[in-house]
This record gives C-alpha cells, sequence and structure tokens, in this order.
C-alpha cells in the first residue's frame, strides 16, 4: 500500500479526527518515511477534497460539512439515474453477471473496511454506467462519488447501513434482469437518496 493510500485509508477509518491539523514532520516520524512523500501525498489527498488548507501554509482534516453531503447527494441522485438509463440499452448478461459477481464479493469477503467497501461500490455503479458511453456525463458522476468518499467510512461506522445498500444493489441488478429500465432507475434514486437524508440528518443532529 503506498502512503497516499494508507493516509487515505486512515482519515476514512477516523484515525485523525475532523479538525485535526496535519503536521509533515510528525507523519513522516509515524510512518516512518521522509517528507517528501509525505508532502505529495497530502497535497493529492488536498486536492481530491479529503484534507483542506489550515492557515497560511497548513493542511488540516476537515470537518463533516452536513450542506457539502447533502449537495452531493443530490447532485448524484438526478445524474445517477440519468446515466443509468443511457445504459440500460446496452446492457447485456454478461455486464450484469459481472455487477453481481461484484455484489457477492462485498457479501461474501470478511472483515472488508469501509474504503474497500467504498471501492467495491464504485466498481458496481461503475460496471453499469460505463455502457451509457457518455464519458462527460460518466466523469461527472465519478467526481461526485470521489468526493463522497471521504463520508463512507463515518457512514458506515456511525449509520450501519451496509446491510441496506446491498439490499438495494441487489433490487436495482433485478430490476435491469426484467427489463425495467424505469422501475431500476427509481430504486436507484432511492438508494442515493435514502443514504443521502440518513447522512445529512446525523451530521446535523451530531454535537459539537
Amino acid at each position: 500500500m503506498s502512503l497516499y493510500q494508507q493516509i487515505k485509508h486512515d482519515l476514512q477509518q477516523g484515525r485523525f479526527a475532523p479538525g485535526t491539523v496535519l503536521k509533515q514532520t510528525d507523519l513522516a516520524e509515524c510512518y516512518n518515511v521522509s517528507r517528501i512523500p509525505v508532502r505529495d501525498a497530502l497535497q493529492r489527498l488536498k486536492s481530491e477534497g479529503w484534507l483542506c488548507a489550515h492557515g497560511k501554509r497548513g493542511i488540516a482534516v476537515p470537518q463533516f460539512d452536513a450542506r457539502e453531503a447533502e449537495d452531493l447527494y443530490l447532485m448524484r441522485m438526478r445524474l445517477e439515474p440519468l446515466l443509468l438509463t443511457f445504459a440500460a440499452e446496452r446492457l447485456n448478461s454478461e455486464i450484469l453477471g459481472r455487477a453481481r459477481d461484484i455484489l457477492e464479493r462485498m457479501d461474501h469477503t470478511p472483515g472488508l473496511a469501509a474504503a474497500e467497501i467504498g471501492a467495491l461500490n464504485r466498481e458496481f455503479h461503475a460496471c453499469l454506467y460505463s455502457a451509457a458511453e457518455r464519458q462527460t456525463l460518466f466523469a461527472t458522476v465519478a467526481q461526485l462519488q470521489q468526493q463522497c468518499e471521504r463520508y463512507i467510512g463515518y457512514q458506515s461506522r456511525s449509520l450501519d447501513y451496509q446491510h441496506t445498500s446491498q439490499r438495494e444493489h441487489y433490487a436495482i441488478l433485478e430490476a435491469l434482469q426484467r427489463g425495467d429500465v424505469e422501475g431500476a432507475s427509481r430504486v436507484l434514486e432511492q438508494h442515493i437518496s435514502s443514504a443521502g437524508r440518513a447522512l445529512v440528518d446525523y451530521l446535523n443532529g451530531r454535537p459539537e
């Protein structure tokens, strides 16, 4: 695992609490590396929204922001069903089979970390969406999913949402297998919006 991946994993697991200022010297000692790879990893994580600026030159772990989470989920729940609709006419048994394989890996691999769950979740959706051959829309959705990624570990630990998420994944897949594109899109929209509302409600009610 690269230093970038390790720090990202630790952020997702809650090792560094929101609001924590990250110092290159401390991280270099923590991960037993020089400051240069730490600097590079922090800059990459900052560019992806995992970290934010602090003061003139510092970097910190951003607070969880209910408004940001709401904006991300509102955009996703409108764009992803649209992308799925475009993809539906090109879906075939091979693609749907690969999507089912991804879900079964999630079910049958014990002890998956939040980052691994997030990666398989994105792989499942991308398996379906890529058939649309709408590169701009696909890239926009992928970026929104990436921005949501830092909330996944928090959501998994705090809300125990994975079982519900998997049930909805299977419902989407089964609707597509029946040729019910409208039904699949409806379940997908509900899948995104219900997770988003649960997270936003929890963040808004979380004590400071």
